[in-house]
């Protein structure tokens, strides 16, 4: 079953190109992306996985049916193609950011679940409303295609009360659904399982803390091969700290701050989103790369931003360590989790505590792959995972059209 991803943004659509044989065994086609939509020159970035050389269109791409339309020409080309014709494409699978409470595993699309992704654009404003429109390009395109809908909050609909509730008036969980969501679910279900397997745990019967860390950045504790709490909340806002997101800040400083500079919501909102983090606090980047050269060169800023962006990594392992009553595998993923081994570092030795050993050589040798880190003797296993949430998107499109 040939399936396409598409992973829609407010002005990309990044997307590949899968072809499912079974639950377990599938073939990476194309992948690529489109950028720019909307301004004067957009870019389509087309590669195929066959050897042929990738391709790069340049022009006006005014909205995601034609950015959409675009991909589908270049996936039948003959020159650059990965599929003869669209009699080969049998389904449709689509990122959707926010599901709210409806959705605990992901649907086929109807107009149900479309005007319920409707209804949760108030709760992911930036996100829900680009998702939604690369499900309504591909109804007008290729009407006949089923499709399915993934949802990032979907993972973490089985947390607890006790844990996905704020101690605010109740009345708001009632009116307005104000409560923890959390997000990367897709990210955090395929490692978690993906890390079991490699740590021979049965998944059904083990405590796994997921570190899904990259210039946005959640933790999960995965209980029996559920999500049992998660760091994001009712927004990507909270928990870590981000490349240019603050994390979990006290609200009374952000009150303060309002009053004293004279920002409305709108302003504060872009202050917490896009102008603290890892940036802020360093002066340098939002980039963890950078951070590490002025850490390397002294820089006083990033020593303590760098530390400080750590320490909340390592206090959410030990506190879902204690959530869970205890850990068999850590397991680190994302861009920062994946590739630097500084990070994986310093969570370990502050973890040795609870057992962590882990071997230095391997830790510094993996970048990006899957790999187990930990010795032989440590109590906790520690893992790094490559995440790969466009294959979750594929098998659950697989598992409810075939």
């Amino acid at each position: 079953m040939v399936i396409l991803v598409l992973n829609c943004g407010s002005s990309s659509i990044k997307y590949q190109v899968i072809d499912m044989t079974s639950e377990t065994q599938n073939t990476l086609l194309a992948k690529g992306l489109v950028e720019r939509i909307g301004l004067p020159e957009g870019v389509l970035t087309h590669k195929p996985q066959n050897g042929t050389a990738p391709f790069e269109y340049k022009g006006a791409i005014p909205d995601h049916t034609e950015g959409i339309r675009l991909i589908i020409e270049a996936l039948t080309s003959k020159e650059h193609g990965v599929i003869s014709s669209l009699d080969e494409l049998n389904a449709v699978g689509h990122r959707v950011a926010h599901g709210g409470e409806y959705f605990s595993e992901s649907a086929l699309v109807n107009d149900d679940v479309i005007a319920k992704i409707r209804s949760c654009f108030e709760l992911a404003p930036l996100h829900n409303p680009a998702n939604l429109e690369g499900i309504l390009s591909i109804a007008r395109l290729l009407p006949t295609i089923p499709q399915v809908a993934v949802f990032d909050t979907s993972f973490h609909q089985s947390i607890p009360a006790e844990n996905y509730m704020y101690a605010l008036p109740y009345e708001y969980y009632e009116k307005y659904r104000v409560r923890k969501y959390g997000f990367h679910g897709t990210s955090h279900k395929f490692v978690a399982r993906r890390g079991a397997e490699l740590a021979g745990l049965d998944i059904n019967n083990s405590k796994i803390i997921t570190c899904h860390i990259g210039n946005g950045g959640s933790i999960t504790a995965v209980l029996n091969g559920k999500s049992f709490d998660t760091s994001m909340g009712f927004t990507p806002l909270d928990g870590l700290v981000m490349g240019t997101r603050c994390g979990a800040v006290d609200a009374g400083a952000v009150l303060f701050i309002g009053e004293k500079e004279g920002l409305d919501y709108a302003q504060l909102n872009s202050v917490l989103n896009k102008k603290s983090g890892i940036e802020a606090l360093t002066g340098i980047s939002s980039d963890m790369r950078d951070v590490d050269a002025a850490f390397n060169a002294g820089n006083p800023r990033a020593i303590v931003g760098r530390n400080l962006y750590y320490s909340k990594v390592a206090g959410f392992v030990g506190s879902y360590a204690v959530e869970m009553n205890g850990v068999d595998l850590i397991i680190f993923t994302g861009g920062v989790g994946e590739n630097s081994s500084n990070l994986r570092e310093y969570v370990c030795d502050h973890l040795e505590f609870m057992g962590v050993k882990y071997d230095a050589a391997i830790n510094n040798a993996t970048h990006g792959d899957d790999a187990m880190i930990s010795t032989a003797e440590s109590k906790v296993k520690v893992a790094v995972i490559a995440t790969n949430e466009e294959l979750v998107i594929a098998t659950d499109t697989f598992n409810l059209t075939k």
